[in-house]
């Protein structure tokens, strides 16, 4: 049983089921959920400890900042939502003021070696933030990034090919959001790219559907959201996977947000890359090897947070 404390800032759709996947997950002895609504907070955590026969001992409570003191990761999941027919963009200045006041507090009080994962989108730009906020070292400073999206990808590459979707490889890189790309030089299937593994398996379109796989995955949430009204079980699975390369110090690549400093000619910015995740944060940037369009593309997805994080003074 690992003895590592979690703290959730956020008790809505994505911050309550965050906290229960954690649960189930076995990966934290104690989750304390911080909300500005402490009823909720409070209720989620005692519906969630109703079950703790169930699972593996873990203590989940309702807290405030200054649990934050002895936390060793710290997600925030806190914000206003994602409205129908809303942009991740729209989000920007709203949830922008929010993270101000969140991560100052949290800073008031967490110890230097934590690590801060940010879930709230639009999570570039509000990785951004923290990281300036917080002062803490840009490695321990990380976003969900396209975590989800790759997941999403990989569903949809098994859906068309018919092979299992972890024995797909492939990445979706740049922002979260609609400037997003799909690195689809780097795909690999049973160790052939897409275009060897297609031609070869007789089953599948052969790769004709990419563009419409990736309009899908970038239009997934979208989706959703005008379904149900928001996304929250595909991004707790997603933080849940960052979380056990976290806590298990795995050296895990996973394509987490964080800052760049001059990968692929791009500087000062959050975005997300295949990095090596362990306890100590995101260790390194990997430079996959890009064809010039998705070289391109990925420096237009930089250009474009860049705009909005100057465009609210950061």
């Amino acid at each position: 049983m690992q003895q590592e404390k979690l703290v959730v800032v956020g008790s809505g759709f994505v911050g309550s089921t965050t906290a229960y996947t954690a649960m189930l997950g076995g990966l934290f002895s104690e989750i304390v959920i911080v909300d500005i609504d402490r009823n909720k907070a409070e209720g989620d955590a005692l519906d969630m400890m109703h079950g703790v026969s169930f699972v593996g001992p873990v203590k989940v409570y309702a807290g405030d900042y200054s649990d934050c003191k002895d936390a060793d990761i710290i997600a925030i999941t806190a914000g206003v939502g994602q409205r129908p027919g809303e942009t991740r963009h729209d989000l920007l200045k709203r949830n922008a003021d929010v993270f101000e006041n969140i991560v100052g507090e949290i800073t008031k009080y967490c110890k230097k070696s934590v690590i801060l994962l940010v879930v709230t989108n639009p999570v570039d730009v509000l990785t951004y933030i923290t990281a300036k906020i917080s002062g803490l070292p840009e490695k321990q400073v990380i976003g969900s990034g396209t975590v989800l999206d790759t997941s999403r990808l990989k569903y949809m590459l098994s859906r068309d090919t018919g092979i299992d979707a972890r024995n797909i490889h492939s990445y979706v890189l740049g922002e979260h959001g609609d400037s997003e790309m799909i690195a689809w030089s780097t795909v690999t299937i049973a160790g052939m790219s897409i275009d060897e593994f297609c031609a070869k398996c007789g089953r599948c379109t052969g790769g004709q559907n990419r563009e419409k796989i990736a309009l899908d995955v970038k239009n997934a949430a979208y989706d959703i959201i005008n379904k149900k009204g928001a996304t929250y079980y595909a991004v707790a699975l997603g933080v849940n996977r960052i979380f056990e390369a976290l806590v298990n110090n795995e050296n895990s690549i996973l394509t987490v947000s964080s800052i760049l400093s001059g990968q692929y000619g791009i500087n000062d910015v959050a975005l997300s890359l295949p990095a090596i995740i362990n306890s100590g944060g995101a260790q390194g940037l990997i430079e996959v090897p890009l064809n010039d369009n998705e070289t391109r593309e990925l420096q237009k997805s930089a250009q474009t947070l860049k705009e909005l994080i100057r465009d609210i003074g950061y």
